[in-house]
């Protein structure tokens, strides 16, 4: 029996252990065990922080693993292209790894490989010069996901306390400022095997407004324009190759102006996180996402057949869609699957504060929100 590991045990590496169980895998998962749904799941469960990677390699070495991945934790990919890396197995490079989990970096991997991205600027302390960006801007931290501290500032007095919190949410202790795109985001889900690149699908999302811009609903496929959607293609190889991505998923983040500009916010190597990923890819085209992940770190990859055969989404719950909750209390001819956390709705800051989650799948997009 081959053996998988597995970086990271939340909720989002559930479908991954799930599917890996049953393609006839054993599955070694490697996390802290607070939040570790997959310590029960998974043949066996290590308490050890994703980001030991020599930790990590020694006991992949004693295991004897024949892969290592994730799908949905840009913090898990250094340790994976680390470990793969010494243990001859199938991942991206590590200087990849780090540039692609770094916002700073990734940008200006992006300048060089000529891609279309906002002005920025890295800071990392609370003095910074931005007299020549326009407002309003963005504040991030450099190394973190899932919408966590980022800030749309209208004016400079608004920028310290923001930078201040990116600062010290960032692992890194650096944040960027770039200038805000305004438009329609969208992300693109791929697959790359010897830096071949495979475009799985186009996903439309639907997000907060400022300042936090937490995602709520997403929605395959696509509907812009298919010029649109051409430009956003075409941009989206740029990036991967920028980043030197050759394997495994990919998770590319753009911004649509009115203008039909398109630019890149970012770009993850591994697959997109609150289902996209790991539920509607399937739900939309028939591809198994989760199966090719895997198959590509086994050194099995077979190269996908892609067709859009259904609408597919997901629709979170949190005190801002409050009135989703009266399609989470009956049963819907488009459900696929759904769960309350807590009925105690949250205002959401990120996507740590959602209470619930809808996923489905119909001829047609459903639109709720």
């Amino acid at each position: 029996m081959k053996k998988l590991a597995i970086i990271g045990a939340s909720y989002l590496q559930l479908p991954l252990v799930l599917k890996a169980k049953e393609m006839g895998l054993e599955t070694h998962c490697f996390a802290w065990p607070d939040g570790a749904v997959c310590k029960e799941a998974s043949d066996y469960f290590y308490p050890i922080s994703i980001l030991e990677k020599e930790t990590i390699l020694e006991q992949c070495k004693k295991i004897g693993i024949d892969a290592i991945t994730t799908i949905a934790t840009d913090m898990a990919v250094p340790t994976i292209c680390y470990v793969a890396k010494e243990l001859g197995l199938i991942a991206n490079s590590y200087e990849s790894a780090i540039i692609s989990t770094n916002k700073s970096a990734m940008r200006q991997a992006f300048v060089k490989g000529n891609c279309n991205i906002p002005k920025f600027r890295k800071v990392d302390s609370e003095v910074f010069n931005i007299d020549d960006f326009t407002f309003p801007v963005i504040i991030k931290p450099v190394d973190r996901s899932g919408s966590r501290a980022i800030f749309k500032a209208e004016s400079s007095e608004e920028i310290p306390a923001a930078l201040a919190t990116a600062i010290d949410e960032s692992f890194a202790k650096n944040a960027i400022i770039e200038e805000f795109i305004e438009g329609v985001e969208v992300s693109v889900e791929t697959i790359s095997w010897k830096g071949e690149h495979t475009i799985l699908a186009i996903t439309d999302k639907t997000t907060t407004n400022a300042p936090y811009f937490v995602e709520l609903a997403h929605h395959q496929p696509s509907k812009l324009p298919e010029q649109i959607q051409k430009r956003i293609k075409e941009e989206t190889i740029k990036c991967l190759n920028a980043l030197h991505i050759q394997y495994g998923a990919g998770h590319s983040e753009f911004k649509i102006t009115d203008k039909g500009e398109v630019f890149v916010i970012e770009v993850g190597a591994r697959m997109g996180g609150d289902f996209i990923g790991s539920h509607l890819v399937e739900l939309s085209t028939g591809y198994d996402f989760l199966k090719g992940v895997i198959q590509c770190a086994l050194n099995e990859f077979k190269k996908p057949y892609v067709q859009i055969k259904n609408n597919a989404g997901v629709f979170f719950l949190c005190e801002e869609t409050r009135e989703l909750l009266p399609y989470f209390n009956k049963k819907n001819t488009f459900d696929i699957e759904k769960k309350i956390f807590e009925q105690n709705l949250k205002s959401i800051h990120n996507s740590n504060d959602r209470s619930g989650y809808l996923i489905y799948q119909s001829n047609e997009r459903i639109e709720l929100l």
